[in-house]
């Protein structure tokens, strides 16, 4: 009789391992790994770099993705994509083809067309990675450019024997060129098997040079036009996603990017605002109102795009929060008024820096987004740029705005594009169980349980 219950007990954790991914399935969410460019898990990532090099690096790279927006009037910009071309903060891995060719890609909110240099290349940035052979892939298809999906990528054109060809340059003359395609994407999900998404359309770079890092293979669009890959999951994920970005302190662990059910936002302290929308559809506009530093509500009326709704961009891919001139004269002043401690000499381009072997305290800064009060911590505030400096991570530039990773750490940050709504919820980013599905978690515990019995029974 022991032996045909633990047959059955055998049986059944075998069942309900294996259903473990189909729960997270039918639920119509996933989640990925999200690697910052300065994790060891990343290709990027250079072991003689200290922590502050590494600080520094990155609010370099703050100033410079600013280049990928170039006003060409006040109420209208041209977008170039992405700045520095390997100046995005995290990166993917993902899968393309039949049979799958993993590629490492920068993940760009700022960006949309998911493209890698192919085979073959008349032009190529030095890539350490295999180049991806599109005559390998059962499932490779290329576009005329009398369709629609040659339509949905801006920047097309038609070859002399009628294919797509796209084309994208970025503001330090680096720039990919190649065949606009189709092809199967395949996601690792950390919640579940690997998600399989078939006919994404993307760019195969036959032509590509400049800024490019030889560690990585091509960049992931994940921003609001038709080509990118949140536009192309669509309603397979109710046009939802959503990220948890860890600390610098913990950059050596993994973020996490959610897509549709695993994306909600929601709960005690979600607060959510209206995304606004704006030309080009490529990035994701949001409506400040004011910054309240304590109990003083400094009122944002600047109009960097045109217009007082959309009046600053929200960017995974930036690291500072970057404001206009004067409204940042306004906000630096009524914070240095509440620190009582020794000022110093930063980096370029971070105005207000503190000794911080001298103890001080932090005064509350509250960003107002229109319908949600966003309350941040000392680690979205204030960043250590050295064992000694310690400086605001908000900065200066003319007649702009972005609101950048540093001030996003560690809220659960939620877009629904379809709803247009971005959510903010403060997190523990490095708790991975706070996102999971508490049908998942106890089916874990059941599994582990019979498994365990099992065992026992066998000894």
């Amino acid at each position: 009789m022991a032996a045909v219950v633990s047959l059955f007990a055998f049986v059944f954790a075998i069942v309900c391992l294996s259903n473990l991914s189909l729960i997270q399935a039918q639920k119509g969410g996933f989640s990925v790994e999200l690697i910052h460019r300065d994790s060891p898990k990343s290709p990027l990532y250079n072991h003689l770099d200290t922590t502050y090099n590494r600080v520094t690096n990155a609010l370099r790279r703050s100033f410079n993705r600013v280049h990928r927006f170039k006003p060409t009037s006040v109420s209208t910009m041209e977008a170039e994509a992405d700045v520095i071309a390997d100046s995005g903060e995290y990166l993917m891995n993902i899968s393309i083809g039949t049979p799958a060719f993993d590629i490492v890609a920068i993940a760009d909110t700022g960006s949309d067309l998911i493209w890698t240099q192919c085979k073959p290349c008349s032009q190529c940035f030095p890539q350490n990675a295999p180049l991806f052979d599109p005559t390998a892939s059962s499932t490779y298809k290329k576009f005329s450019c009398r369709t629609s999906q040659c339509g949905d990528v801006e920047g097309t054109s038609c070859s002399s024997n009628g294919s797509c060809q796209y084309s994208v340059s970025y503001g330090d003359g680096s720039y990919s060129k190649g065949e606009v395609a189709a092809d199967t994407l395949t996601l690792d999900s950390t919640t579940g098997s690997p998600v399989v998404v078939p006919n994404v359309i993307m760019g195969c770079g036959h032509d590509n040079d400049g800024s490019f890092d030889e560690n990585t293979s091509g960049i992931i669009g994940l921003g609001g036009g038709d080509s990118s890959l949140i536009s192309q999951l669509g309603t397979t994920v109710d046009g939802k996603f959503s990220y948890c970005l860890l600390p610098f302190s913990e950059a050596g662990n993994s973020s996490k990017m959610n897509f549709g059910s695993d994306a909600i936002v929601s709960g005690n302290g979600a607060v959510s605002t209206p995304l606004t929308k704006q030309s080009p559809q490529t990035f994701y506009f949001l409506t400040l109102e004011a910054i309240s530093v304590g109990t003083n509500r400094i009122k944002y009326t600047d109009k960097p795009f045109g217009t007082d709704q959309g009046n600053i961009i929200i960017d995974s891919g930036t690291t500072l929060t970057l404001l206009p001139d004067e409204f940042y004269s306004e906000l630096e002043s009524a914070v240095s008024s509440m620190i009582n401690a020794p000022k110093v000499n930063g980096p370029e381009g971070l105005n207000l820096c503190y000794d911080a072997t001298t103890e001080f305290a932090v005064p509350d800064i509250t960003v107002h987004f229109s319908g949600a009060d966003v309350k941040l911590q000392p680690l979205n505030t204030f960043v250590l740029v050295s064992e000694t400096v310690a400086c605001f991570t908000f900065s200066p530039v003319p007649n702009f705005a972005i609101y950048g990773n540093l001030a996003q750490m560690n809220f659960l940050v939620g877009y629904d594009t379809i709803k247009q709504t971005v959510w903010f919820k403060p997190s523990v980013c490095s708790n991975c169980w706070k996102n999971m599905d508490i049908t998942y978690i106890i089916s874990i515990i059941i599994c582990y349980y019979l498994l365990t019995q099992i065992k026992s029974d066998l000894i």
